[in-house]
Parts: C-alpha cells; structure tokens; sequence
C-alpha cells in the first residue's frame, strides 16, 4: 500500500521535473533550425561516435531508458494501463507528441532514438512493477 501512494503522490511532480529537462534542462538552448533524427539507431550511434565523453554518452543514451521507468507503473494509478499493449500505446502517442513539441519550439530535436529509448524504459518499468507486486506483494497492494 506504501509504494503505491508514494507512487501517486511522486508521479506528477517527477514528469513536470522531466519535462522541465526535456524542453530546459541541462542548459538547453533554442536551436535556430528544426531538427528531425528519424533514422532509429543511426543517430545514437553517430552521438556516441562524435562524443568523446564517457559520461555524456552514458548520461543520454541511458538516461533516455533509466528517467521513463517510472512510467511503467502507470497501472497504479490509470488501471486501463495495467496491459502492457495499452500501455505501449498511450506512452508512444504521448511522446510523439512531447517530441514534436521540442521539434516545433526548437528547444530539442525529433528523434526516433529517443522515443525507441524512452518506450523500452516504460517496457522496464513495466515489467519492475509487475516483479514487485509479485515478490513483494504486502507492500505494494
């Protein structure tokens, strides 16, 4: 029961902080053109290429998966969400449409990568969620 009202009061102020950082974050500048990346996977292994730094490389590409685990518990809150297809679904419609939104304000790049990295972080999240309520069953309910 704990876990779950922690959830429920956490969630919200945890996707304004990761839309703060989406569209702000990391001193996000504005590009001046529009950015579309929509060849999957090209365009993180061209980043990871052109990137000297270890931890930036392991900062976005993971970070990208690590930040959406939270979102595979979704079913705690939207029960329709507790089908993993549903959930897939809502989770990709909604961040295509936060993509495009960093594509139309230029404050981030559309890019395929991210939303294939963002949806297996939800898949994690999802399958997280129903190992715990498995083993640990007293605690989540």
């Amino acid at each position: 029961m704990m876990l779950k009202k922690f959830y429920k009061f956490i969630i919200l102020p945890y996707t304004i902080f990761l839309l703060y950082l989406m569209f702000f974050g990391m001193g996000r500048m504005q590009y001046e053109d529009h950015i579309v990346r929509i060849k999957p996977i090209f365009s993180t292994v061209w980043f990871i290429q052109e990137t000297i730094s270890w931890f930036d490389i392991i900062k976005i590409v993971l970070g990208n998966v690590i930040m959406f685990i939270p979102f595979g518990f979704l079913g705690w809150i939207f029960p329709q969400l507790n089908n993993l297809k549903r959930l897939i679904i809502t989770f990709v419609s909604t961040i295509v449409i936060v993509e495009a939104l960093q594509y139309f304000s230029r404050l981030g790049v559309f890019d395929v990568d991210d939303i294939i990295l963002n949806t297996f972080g939800v898949f994690l999240g999802f399958l997280i969620r129903n190992f715990l309520e498995r083993r640990f069953e007293s605690y989540v309910k």
